[in-house]
């Protein structure tokens, strides 16, 4: 017998994860979640994460640094970073995006942020 359980989930009181986001619907594969009006800020550490991310610009600008290619995300755009690729994000304008991670990025810890090194 298959799933047949809906899931639906109000942005608006969804949990918060440590860095921000906003968890949505979720999955036993995969995962939503929100980042809304993300300030300017200089580029977060780089980072490799035990889950694949797909995210979609509603608004602002980013630029994603992936295994060493500069990539800018603006509205519309669209992004795949693979499971374990080292990379990191700058934002530029106030910035929005829906990501989908699979598996799903808060289960088991893999959402937490990443732990600070000293250079």
């Amino acid at each position: 017998m298959s799933d047949s359980s809906v899931t639906k989930v109000q942005s608006k009181s969804s949990p918060r994860g440590e860095m921000g986001q906003k968890y949505l619907a979720s999955g036993v594969n995969m995962a939503m979640r929100l980042w809304e009006d993300e300030p300017p800020a200089a580029a977060k550490l780089l980072s490799s994460r035990d889950y694949e991310t797909i995210g979609f610009v509603i608004k602002g600008r980013a630029e994603l640094e992936l295994e060493g290619q500069r990539i800018l995300l603006q509205p519309g755009d669209s992004w795949v970073v693979p499971k374990g690729a080292l990379h990191s994000y700058k934002v530029l304008e106030t910035f929005a995006a829906v990501e989908s991670t699979s598996p799903p990025a808060f289960v088991h810890g893999r959402d937490l942020p990443p732990p600070r090194t000293s250079k």
